[in-house]
């Protein structure tokens, strides 16, 4: 593999882990509080989030994290 394509590959592979953290740091806390325990936790909005911002990032975490995992693969098998 060329010099070249390593460089893009190092590239590429360090702006999806700065994306990835960025966009963990952009969404919302899991934890539904008190809401939970009185079942007041199942609302329309929580029910429908995968239409909402923050199923939005969600998804591109997990595409995000999907690259980076390949990314680690591919740098591993041709940095050795």
């Amino acid at each position: 593999m060329s010099t070249m394509v390593k460089t893009i590959i190092e590239v590429a592979y360090i702006v999806v882990s700065i994306a990835i953290v960025i966009v963990v740091l952009m969404q919302e806390g899991k934890s539904s509080g008190l809401g939970a325990v009185t079942g007041s936790a199942d609302t329309y909005w929580s029910k429908n989030k995968g239409r909402s911002a923050e199923g939005k990032l969600v998804r591109i975490t997990t595409v995000l994290g999907a690259l980076y995992i390949i990314g680690s693969l591919v740098l591993c098998k041709y940095m050795a």
